[in-house]
């Protein structure tokens, strides 16, 4: 099945995983040099990603980066607040995220998914202008979608174990449900 026409350009390389009225929108912070290198989203090897939304029940079946386009049946898409790749979200600034944020805003209004789910506080604090935030669901709507933030699953996220990094996307998939089928 082609879905070509969902999708959306995100960095030289690498597409957004979108179509119109998706259950939820994992909205990365920004793309992994790797992924950019490889040309599909979350392909690192140390990158949790696909293993926690297989075991939180998002996905039937373990899938590969290479595979990402089979999000859409599951009712879910891939997008990132800034699409410019780096090593470590780190290096991100303030600035990146406030000048990407109306790109991103536009994909959202356009797609018109049910949730957006940012991967690691630092995108939703920049463009919500929120401090203070905890994990989970927020009392913000982004462009007309509910809003999640769920840790990240980067690898080099060491302050969430596997177990704990799952919980919390099944949280949000068990909040969902009805949506997913």
């Amino acid at each position: 099945m082609d879905h070509s026409g969902d999708m959306q350009q995100a960095a030289p390389g690498l597409s957004d995983v979108l179509g119109p009225g998706l259950s939820v929108v994992f909205c990365g912070l920004n793309p992994a040099l790797t992924a950019v290198r490889d040309g599909h989203n979350f392909s690192s090897p140390s990158n949790r990603f696909w293993r926690v939304l297989h075991l939180s029940g998002f996905t039937s079946r373990l899938l590969r980066a290479d595979e990402e386009r089979e999000l859409l049946q599951y009712g879910c898409g891939i997008t990132a607040a800034v699409s410019r790749a780096t090593k470590s979200a780190s290096e991100l600034r303030l600035d990146d995220y406030k000048r990407a944020a109306p790109l991103l805003e536009a994909k959202i209004n356009k797609f018109a998914p049910a949730n957006l789910a940012f991967l690691g506080k630092a995108a939703f604090a920049a463009i919500s202008a929120r401090t203070d935030c905890d994990w989970g669901r927020q009392s913000e709507v982004f462009a007309g979608a509910n809003t999640w933030v769920l840790p990240n699953p980067s690898g080099l996220n060491r302050a969430f174990g596997f177990d704990r990094l799952t919980a919390c996307y099944r949280d949000l998939k068990a909040e969902i449900q009805p949506r997913i089928g």
